[in-house]
């Protein structure tokens, strides 16, 4: 019998990953009439910021991968392509997904609560990740997807019209759509539409830096603290994503991080102290950090879900090193979800899966005690 329950809470799982990839949108009574282009499926290409030409041919310089490609080559991240001796990124203006999510499914629980966020993706990502569950779009190129027909100024128009407060560039891997990100989020910002990212934080310091000058917003996923876990589970390094923890911190970006546990990969006791321990000893005492469920999905389908006991125990090392916001995630029902005052303990908000239940934050502020509450709250 429970063998059965959790086959069929994997297909359901399964499911709205799927759904997610398709672009399809998941809020009820939240429509929008996008035109789908089969037929224009290359029409994103666009000279790409931050190249260099090398004897051995284009270096892009946009993530730690750095790729070198000679005419007619792809990156690694499935969406840059040399044409004669230039750098083009083909993901711009074609997003593969457009859907409006509440801000608390990035998740970003410090940042307008409770607003909605008018989300977007492109094909590609610079890693690949053994645990992606979005991979149907992360894992390939802009040319094979079915993509919306949807340039910067249209997004814009878009968010504002369906009362979205910021923009969510997500799903896929924001950085490996960088000049579309970059162009939308100039315009958002005259808008007075706020820019949110959902990033792997896998991005070269000068890029970073120059995207941080219109991003308002991040949710950085910090996959593990070893070096050896980074790069057998996602291709990457981790030192590059702990400097983009820094930057981002430095040029006044609101942040927060998210640690998937996942069982023999990112599960250690020892490791996620060490995690904890440089985060409080690195200013990020304030920035809430999400411990999230795991659940079989792409290639790691052969493992178990993440016991709650373990991201329970995770959040208790957290709180041990003096982090003042910890959350768990991907657990219906769990009061880890709620936000407490770390100074007087009474309950701030109060959420039941991604809706806020009630807000005792004023002005921000403890309605209780009257101690600050790190975020943007308004």
């Amino acid at each position: 019998m429970a063998k059965r329950k959790f086959d069929n809470s994997k297909r359901i799982f399964m499911k709205k990953c799927l759904a997610l990839s398709a672009g399809v949108l998941t809020m009820p009574g939240s429509v929008v009439n996008i035109t789908v282009n089969p037929a224009d499926q290359a029409s994103g290409r666009r000279l790409a910021m931050f190249q260099e030409e090398t004897p051995r041919g284009i270096m892009c310089l946009i993530c730690p991968n750095e790729c070198v490609l000679k005419e007619g080559e792809i990156s690694q991240c499935n969406n840059r392509i040399v044409r004669k001796s230039k750098l083009y990124t083909m993901a711009f203006g074609n997003p593969c997904s457009v859907n409006i999510d509440p801000m608390e499914k990035k998740p970003l629980y410090h940042f307008l609560p409770g607003s909605r966020a008018y989300s977007i993706a492109t094909a590609g990502c610079n890693l690949a990740c053994l645990n992606c569950q979005n991979w149907t779009i992360a894992q390939t190129r802009p040319d094979k997807t079915r993509n919306y027909d949807l340039m910067p100024a249209r997004v814009v128009e878009e968010a504002v019209k369906n009362n979205c407060r910021s923009i969510a560039y997500t799903y896929s891997e924001p950085v490996s759509f960088y000049e579309y990100v970059y162009e939308t989020s100039l315009l958002a910002r005259k808008a007075g539409v706020k820019n949110v990212l959902k990033s792997n934080g896998y991005v070269n310091p000068e890029p970073l830096k120059k995207l941080c000058t219109v991003v308002d917003a991040a949710n950085i996923d910090l996959k593990s603290f070893s070096e050896n876990t980074y790069i057998r589970l996602t291709g990457g390094k981790l030192q590059p994503v702990l400097e983009s923890l820094k930057i981002y911190r430095d040029a006044g970006v609101w942040l927060e991080i998210t640690n998937l546990v996942i069982p023999t990969w990112t599960d250690k006791i020892d490791e996620i102290g060490r995690m904890c321990k440089w985060l409080g000893e690195n200013g990020f005492r304030d920035t809430p950090l999400h411990f999230s469920r795991f659940f079989p999905v792409h290639k790691l389908e052969q493992l178990p879900p993440t016991p709650v006991e373990l991201l329970n125990s995770a959040a208790k090392i957290a709180a041990g090193e003096g982090l003042r916001y910890i959350y768990t995630g991907n657990v219906p029902g769990n009061e880890q979800a709620n936000t407490t005052c770390p100074w007087c303990g009474s309950g701030l908000i109060a959420r039941q899966g991604y809706r806020i239940v009630s807000n005792n934050i004023t002005d921000g502020k403890c309605n209780k005690c009257g101690r600050e509450i790190q975020g943007i709250w308004t």
